[in-house]
């Protein structure tokens, strides 16, 4: 031992003696990505069997001095293959070791970038930000898979109700209708309505090694949902390494878990597997809010030869999760809030002494694609995917539930199931109970009622109901890559998809009686003795084929690159009712009791859809370069405004929504700053929309927008800066001005979906809500030692309207902006330490969300109508989620 101990020592001193006697010298150098020559930011640079080393700037730049003689330096990067070099220093020298290239680690990878239209900078003409996995590793913890992208100029993600993957995103004030998600360049917003639902993608977050956020109408060739812009999602591919990881995370309430990842690595006859799985149970934030929830993703890949790979991958994860709706919630008063805290949740009771939520989503989308990556020559690649996708699902509900005295069999019967609307006067008063006056009462009061029901002969008060919404999604995206010449490349391709939606009700939980009847409105599938799991209330097929086909031309050099694309498309729509028509009827108008599963089909119909855009891009200096863009895209509509009130009777007004688009920017990049500076303008004419309009009788009757224009300007910026190697700091804004250009008529139309009339809607300067407006961010990286590290984001969020219902807007008087959320902002914070379990590195992270436990409202509806309505007492939405923790510890092997 002492001889050991002895001769450590005396290494260290030769060591020392060595570093001295033979001086030192200085390495510079840049380290970029093989593939597309951009700067990687924070490589690692070090000297082998030493601890000498530092990490690259802004511009992939490092500065190193290390130990005179012979040297191997390690380049190293998370996500790329090692590399190392062999220098010779001489005393007091400087060595330019020059550009290190460093290739990615994963097959295929770079087809995948091509394909999805990944943005480089100085090159794509667009306003971009990158997020990385690691980030999206270390930042997002128990948060929703949006919410990583919260630091983005114009970008504004919630929550909603609370549930697991219920949140939404909003970028340059446009919805995620509106914003094009991709997931390796296959489009995956819902083909009916646009809508994306991040509980079916709940374990995108463990496989996404790259997520760029395109503002505007992105770099995208195809004809997709980019109005407000694009999230683009590179998922991991097949790791060309063998190892995996395992990896358990827990909250602070009560929410756990478990993930594994493996690869095999590229094996020797071109096979490689990476898989990825996680498994998630426990508790919500918010009451009631549990979640029993699974995710996978695999990838296959095969090298057939040096011109062929073909990929498959899988991702999916089947959940079911108790939620808070996002529609009815009344925004509680501050007396009430703190009296029941953000947490509360009035949809939830008791039956049989077991909690159970009133809505409960379940669902499982899983997404299969087979990409065929062909090099035809050294000037020609064809890159094919054909994909699927199979959704089964939908979530729960009471069905009889009302407001007022239920229409059961033409008779009144009482509200056996809320208490909430007994005035709010109360509070605080002797014998005040929360449960009693805003919690869901005990269901088994409904089942008393059910079986006092049963026991007169008739059917159930009330009922659990399921609302199923199922899918088909069929698609192929293929594209060539013809290099013209030296500068010159075209891109051409297709996009083909086919959708089936199918939609009914049915029968959960009869809750104690022994069948419902379904006949009391005629106009519904008159089932007089539906049974659990017999369809009710709806039952319809929405059919959606789309094709089209785009081009793109590209030139570049090292100073100037510019762009001008196209795109033109078809889609077709068809609806096939199984319950609202007259097929299920005998001659004297009464029903058969069963409904009609041959359907009646609408006529189909068809909209032509186009754009072009195109954009330069100019490098001034190595330094600083400007781009600008433009475009124009007339968007065919979605399904749910072709086909009138749920019905197969065609709106005879339904045209394409046209979208223009002009931008530009200027960005500076030095060893230690980084800036992006940019400015848009966006016009969105007829859109389309639909709402409820109360004539003067209080009877409702559905109305229908055209011609509804609104206007999208604002300045965003992101800065950021690298005092020295082991802090970033980061900062990033926007100021935006979304408003209505025009006041706007709405046709009426009955519940028989006749056209009854038309009505002028005020909506000229009033502001486009749902977003903040005004947005500050800072952010602060810091390596304190070569083993812990932490991270600050703040975000202060101002100019917020409160979302509202146009078609309320009908008195030429009412001009009021709707109501205006309180500014706030938010710090979240986390810390990580680096350490060796045995042999293999380890990483243990927390996060604190919120970390002065403020109190905001995350989300609001204006509920007023009228002059002087649109105040906080009319008011309904959430609170934002207080302070909590995430804790996760990941070992690699």
């Amino acid at each position: 031992m002492k001889k050991s101990v002895f001769a450590v020592l005396l290494g260290m001193i030769m060591g020392l003696y060595s570093f001295t006697a033979f001086g030192q010298g200085t390495i510079t150098g840049k380290v970029v990505d093989a593939e597309t020559g951009e700067s990687l930011i924070g490589a690692a640079v070090t000297v082998r069997g030493t601890t000498i080393g530092t990490a690259t700037d802004f511009n992939g730049s490092y500065k190193l001095q290390v130990p005179a003689g012979e040297q191997t330096v390690v380049f190293s990067y998370i996500g790329y293959e090692q590399k190392k070099q062999t220098v010779t220093v001489k005393n007091g020298a400087m060595v330019d070791m020059k550009k290190v290239s460093l290739k990615n680690d994963a097959v295929g990878l770079s087809e995948v970038n091509v394909m999805a239209n990944v943005a480089v900078s100085r090159k794509t003409p667009v306003a971009v930000s990158t997020i990385d996995a690691k980030t999206i590793q270390l930042e997002l913890g128990s948060q929703e898979f949006p919410e990583i992208m919260k630091m983005t100029p114009s970008v504004y993600t919630s929550k909603l109700g609370g549930g697991y993957g219920d949140s939404r995103i909003n970028v340059r004030g446009f919805d995620q209708r509106n914003v094009a998600v991709l997931i390796n360049g296959i489009p995956v917003n819902d083909m009916e309505n646009g809508w994306v639902y991040w509980s079916n993608w709940a374990g995108l977050s463990d496989a996404t090694r790259l997520m760029q956020v395109q503002r505007g109408l992105g770099a995208s060739k195809l004809a997709i949902s980019s109005v407000g812009g694009t999230l683009n999602i590179i998922t991991k591919t097949t790791d060309a390494k063998k190892g995996g990881f395992a990896q358990y995370g827990m909250t602070d309430y009560g929410r756990r878990k478990y993930m594994i990842g493996l690869s095999t690595g590229l094996m020797k006859d071109g096979w490689a597997v990476s898989f990825i799985g996680s498994r998630t149970e426990g508790t919500g934030y918010i009451d009631a809010t549990w979640v029993n929830a699974w995710s996978y993703f695999l990838s296959v890949s095969k090298q057939l030869n040096d011109k062929n790979l073909l990929q498959f991958t899988a991702i999916g994860a089947p959940q079911e999760h108790g939620q808070r709706p996002n529609d009815e919630y009344s925004a509680l008063t501050d007396a009430e809030h703190n009296a029941m805290g953000s947490k509360y949740n009035y949809r939830y009771g008791y039956l049989d002494g077991k909690q159970m939520n009133e809505k409960v989503n379940y669902y499982h989308k899983p997404q299969f694609a087979l990409n065929w990556y062909w090099d035809i020559s050294d000037n020609a690649k064809l890159k094919t995917s054909v994909y699927a996708s199979v959704g089964r699902g939908g979530g729960s509900g009471l069905l009889g539930r009302k407001y007022g005295p239920f229409q059961y069999n033409g008779q009144e019967v009482p509200n056996f199931n809320y208490k909430y609307d007994v005035p709010r006067a109360g509070i605080g008063s002797a014998g005040w109970n929360i449960a009693d006056h805003y919690q869901l009462e005990d269901f088994n009061i409904s089942r008393a009622a059910n079986l006092d029901a049963a026991s007169n002969g008739e059917g159930a008060v009330q009922i659990l109901r399921n609302s199923v919404n199922q899918h088909n999604w069929e698609g192929i995206l293929s594209s060539l890559n013809q290099r013209l010449g030296e500068h010159l490349n075209l891109v051409a391709g297709i996009d083909g998809r086919m959708y089936k939606g199918m939609h009914y009700r049915e029968v959960r939980d009869l809750l104690g009686a022994t069948y419902y009847d379904d006949s009391y409105a005629g106009y519904k599938s008159g089932n007089a003795m539906a049974k659990k799991g017999d369809k009710i209330d709806y039952y319809d097929d929405g059919l959606v084929n789309y094709l089209g086909g785009f081009s793109q031309l590209e030139w570049s050099n090292d100073i100037w690159s510019a762009f001008v694309a196209a795109t033109v498309s078809n889609t077709w729509y068809k609806r096939i009712d199984y319950f609202t028509y007259d097929s299920n009827k005998y001659n004297d108008g009464t029903y058969n009791g069963a409904p009609n599963y041959t359907g009646v089909k609408s006529p189909t119909k068809n909209q032509l859809g186009y754009d072009a855009k195109g954009g330069v891009n100019w490098n001034v200096s190595p330094r600083s370069n400007f781009f600008v863009n433009a475009g124009y895209y007339a968007r065919a509509p979605y399904f749910d405004y072709v086909f009138i009130n749920y019905s197969n009777d065609v709106n005879p007004d339904y045209t394409t929504e046209k979208i223009s688009s002009i931008e530009a920017g200027y960005g500076y990049k030095s060893k230690k700053f980084d800036a992006k500076i940019n400015a848009y303008y966006t016009q969105w004419n007829d859109r389309w929309t639909q709402g409820s309009y109360y004539d003067d009788a209080s009877t409702k009757h559905t109305v229908y927008f055209k011609g509804l224009n609104e206007l999208h300007k604002g300045i965003e910026a992101q800065l950021k800066y690298n005092p020295t190697h082991w802090l970033r700091l980061a900062a990033q804004g926007s100021v935006n001005d979304w408003h209505y250009t025009k006041d706007v008529n709405v046709d009426i139309f009955d519940a028989n979906r006749q056209k009854i009339g038309s009505a002028t809607v005020y909506t000229k300067g009033l502001k486009v809500a749902d977003a903040p407006q005004t947005q500050f961010g800072l952010a602060a990286k810091a390596n304190l030692t070569k083993q812990i590290d932490l991270g600050l984001n703040w975000l202060y969020n101002a100019d917020f309207y409160s979302k509202f219902s146009p078609e309320k807007r009908t008195s030429a008087a009412d001009r009021e902006q709707p109501w205006k959320i309180p500014n706030y902002n938010t710090l979240d914070a986390r810390v990580g330490y680096a350490f060796k379990i045995g042999t293999l590195d380890s990483y243990l992270n927390m996060n604190c969300y919120n970390v002065f436990n403020t109190s905001y409202i995350a989300d609001a509806w204006d509920g007023g109508s009228g002059v002087g309505k649109h105040t906080r007492d009319n008011m309904v939405g959430f609170w934002g989620f207080g302070r909590n923790f995430n804790f996760s510890l990941r070992v690699n092997f």
